[in-house]
């Protein structure tokens, strides 16, 4: 299977895709990840992508489509491949049906988390962490036993995220929205999307998406 899937920032894409790739072997293709794993290897693609940010400029769409059409090409036939962050446009989405066909793949399944924008919020902006350990903790959802203290290694020190504030992730979803929206139509028509609660438990929304997926 080779799926798309979509969602804001703090949708929780990262969670479901690690958990994708534990369950069913499939690999998750995150254009950021393998950007900075091509200019760290120095591939061609890598080269190429070091030289446009080190001049301050946007990796274009041409370099982003190579990366992907990189990484499939060495995949084995029989893996499947979950493409997060990619495509974010109508003209990417293009490239990645071309890129498909040359690997001998297809698109099985376009797989939106929805959330509620208020929800989204509250999840983000609560969200704090061990400055020692890195632990993982939230204001309402999940405080240290003890207020205060780490449960894990009992540091008193911790960090949140810069970006993690309302004003940012209300930008983020309008961005998201913005950038989603195009995409979506041609997906809609070919009868693949398929849309799940992503304000949902993790096991709750990871049981949906092997429904969709079985």
């Amino acid at each position: 299977m080779n799926i798309i899937l979509l969602g804001p920032p703090g949708a929780g894409k990262g969670t479901q895709s690690a958990g994708l790739v534990e369950r069913h072997g499939m690999k998750q293709l995150s254009t950021g990840d393998m950007l900075r794993a091509a200019v760290k290897a120095g591939t061609p693609v890598g080269l190429q992508a070091k030289a446009v940010m080190d001049r301050g400029e946007l990796v274009s769409d041409e370099i982003v489509s190579n990366l992907i059409d990189e990484n499939l090409a060495a995949m084995p036939a029989d893996q499947g491949a979950i493409f997060d962050g990619y495509p974010r446009t109508a003209a990417q989405a293009g490239d990645l049906d071309r890129i498909l066909a040359k690997n001998g793949r297809s698109l099985d399944r376009v797989i939106e988390l929805e959330v509620n924008v208020d929800a989204l919020v509250e999840r983000i902006t609560g969200r704090f962490s061990c400055a020692n350990c890195g632990a993982l903790y939230h204001d309402t959802a999940n405080p240290p036993a003890k207020e205060g203290v780490c449960d894990v290694c009992h540091s008193t020190e911790f960090k949140r995220r810069p970006d993690d504030n309302e004003e940012t992730v209300r930008t983020r979803m309008e961005e998201y929205r913005a950038k989603t929206a195009p995409i979506l139509p041609g997906y809609e028509e070919r009868g693949i999307v398929s849309r799940v609660d992503g304000m949902a438990e993790i096991a709750e929304v990871a049981s949906a998406i092997d429904a969709i997926l079985a």
